[in-house]
This record gives structure tokens, C-alpha cells and sequence, in this order.
């Protein structure tokens, strides 16, 4: 997630949705050539305020793919998860980069498979959920856990990783916090909407994440000295770069080995690449699969087990529990 003036997730994480319908069939993508290969790859972007926001961050990645594949690129903007799962589901998009958790809703539901994840420019491969409040403002992090409806708080994309799942298990569902009935009023949004929202007042409390800290106090530097982190969350598993599974397989090998070699080397060409890499806060793609979201994974089960049992469903407690000793199970067999 998300990474906003924004992320990986965010820069990345928020905006203005494009109208499904008529976004969609702009995008044109899918389109196969004689050869079994597509006339040109789609690639979608989780976008605060489409291409005018992000498009200069990612064109220069996008061109240079192009370039390696030998297919034309284009990007497809969503406001929102959701839209990017559906677009690649549909086979309007190709090649995604998708924060943690919509990847693995791209994967159960699109035909997706993870060939990179992402690593910043100080060579972590996870980041942290935080929870902000306004600076100066004297809200503490038990004051938030106290609930009472004092506060207007700004919860994340319901696919986030960040701005939703990790808050909610590791902070809410461990202390039987439920959002709707601690605070005054609950508004989802993206990160760089909420940030923004708690800058201004409308929200006093509201989720983020460390990566769209980084590119507020980039590009949003008033913004980000108004905002401080009163929690941060475990680490989170970094975003990756997915494609559809049928996917020619030729093109799907190109534009595997682009991202596993991008920015890497020595030479003018490799520190072009490197600037490209750094203006979104990249160092690298490293080698993935679908294994690396597993953490996450468990994050999901537990949520859905936390759920079931508000709502007493045995049946999906019991389902959760199972799925859940499965993913613990297969982590303490690996090396």
C-alpha cells in the first residue's frame, strides 16, 4: 500500500478514480498480435492525482520498458485498489505494481503472479503502517486507544496493506479496538488524502505509512512538518511488480529480466537508470514469488478470523484458524 505525492504505494496511493467503464476501455489493453504476443502492455499505477502526479515519476521506467520488450507501454492511473485488481482481472492492465495485500487479491482473483519486489533506496525490502495525528496537537496514542467518539479518524483503502490490514491487526484487533464505535466519525481514503486531512483538521487521527512520509517531506515539506507518527506497525513485506499469468511467455521473460536488471551495473546507462529508480524512492527489484507475501497472508487470515468470530461464524473462524496454522506452518519449515 498505498506507496501521495506519493509512493511506492502511495506515490501512489490516492485520487481521483477514473470512471471505471470508460477508464477500462481507454486502456485497450489485451489486444494480441499474429504472434500470440500482446500489441502492447498496460501497466497500472495506484495514483493520488493520475499522470499529471505520477506520470513523470514513472514514464521514464515505462519508456525504457518499453524499449526492452519491443512492445509499446502505457500506464493506467486507478484512484484505488480495487479499480487496479479489476482492471488486471479483466486483462486491461498486464504488468501492475501492487502494495502487498491487492497482490495477493491480484493473484486469487486476476491471474496475477509477483516476478519482483521493490527495495528503497537504503535497501529495506519492508516498510511500517503508522498512525498520525496533527503536530502540536497532544493527541498520544492512548488517548486514540481510549475511543470515546472524540476523534475523526482516516482509515485506508479497504485492499491496503498499510492503511487498513496492518493497523488493524496489529494495533486495533489486539486491544478489541472496533474503529466504527471509538471514534466520532471513520473516513476511508488514501494515505495522501488523509495526511492532508489531518494537516487541515478535518481528521485528528488517521493511518499512513513510512513511505508516504518520505515523499511528503519530499514533495510536501509544509504538509509533512504539520504531521506526526505516534505508532508504527511491524515491518510489511515491500511491493512488487506483477504480471498476468498468460501472459505471452517470451514477453513475460523480457519484462522479468527489465526489472531484475534495472539500475544495476556500472555505466552512464546504469546511472540513468539509478536517477529513474531514486525519483520513487527505489534502489532495486529484487527477485520474488508469489512466497515473499505470505507474512501478509497471515495478516489476512487473522482478520478474517477476528471477523468471523463479531459475527459468529464458527464455520469461518474455524476456516481462518486453519488457513492461518497453514501459513505459520509453512514459515517454520523455511530456511
Amino acid at each position: 500500500m498505498s506507496r501521495f505525492s506519493l509512493s511506492r504505494r502511495a506515490i501512489l496511493a490516492a485520487g481521483v478514480a477514473l470512471p471505471m467503464t470508460g477508464a477500462l476501455a481507454a486502456c485497450g489493453g489485451g489486444e494480441e498480435a499474429a504472434s500470440g504476443a500482446p500489441s502492447k502492455l498496460v501497466f497500472s499505477i495506484l495514483s493520488a492525482e493520475g499522470q499529471a502526479s505520477s506520470g513523470p515519476l514513472w514514464q521514464p521506467l515505462l519508456d525504457d520498458l518499453a524499449e526492452a520488450v519491443g512492445i509499446p507501454v502505457e500506464p493506467f492511473f486507478g484512484s484505488n485498489y480495487t479499480v487496479l485488481v479489476k482492471a488486471m482481472e479483466g486483462n486491461q492492465t498486464q504488468v501492475a505494481w501492487f502494495a502487498a495485500k491487492s497482490a495477493i487479491e491480484a493473484i486469487d482473483r486476476a491471474g496475477a503472479e509477483v516476478i519482483a519486489r521493490t527495495v528503497d533506496v537504503e535497501g529495506r525490502d519492508s516498510y511500517q503502517s503508522t498512525l498520525i495525528v496533527k503536530a502540536g496537537s497532544g493527541i498520544t496514542l492512548d488517548d486514540v486507544l481510549a475511543c470515546g467518539k472524540r476523534y475523526d479518524f482516516g482509515i485506508g483503502d479497504a485492499q491496503s496493506t498499510s492503511g487498513t490490514l496492518a493497523p488493524m491487526t496489529f494495533l486495533f484487533n489486539q486491544r478489541g479496538v472496533d474503529p466504527q464505535a471509538c471514534f466520532k466519525t471513520v473516513r476511508a481514503a488514501n494515505h495522501q488524502a488523509n495526511a492532508f486531512g489531518v494537516a487541515s483538521g478535518v481528521l485528528q487521527v488517521a493511518t499512513s505509512n513510512t513511505v508516504n512520509t518520505v515523499f511528503l517531506e519530499r514533495q510536501n515539506p509544509q504538509i509533512a512538518a504539520q504531521i506526526q507518527e505516534i505508532w508504527k506497525s511491524p515491518p510489511i513485506p515491500e511491493s512488487g511488480i506483477l504480471v498476468r499469468e498468460d501472459l505471452d511467455p517470451t514477453v513475460k521473460e523480457k519484462v522479468r529480466a527489465f526489472f531484475l536488471e534495472y539500475g544495476q551495473g556500472d555505466g552512464a546507462e546504469a546511472e540513468r537508470q539509478k536517477t529513474v529508480l531514486k525519483g520513487l524512492n527505489y534502489s532495486q527489484f529484487r527477485a520474488a514469488d508469489d512466497a515473499y507475501l505470505d507474512p501478509v497472508r497471515e495478516l489476512v487470515a487473522d482478520q478474517k478470523m477476528q471477523e468471523a468470530r463479531a459475527a459468529g461464524d464458527r464455520a469461518g473462524v474455524t476456516a481462518a484458524e486453519a488457513e492461518l496454522n497453514a501459513l505459520r506452518a509453512k514459515r517454520e519449515v523455511q530456511p
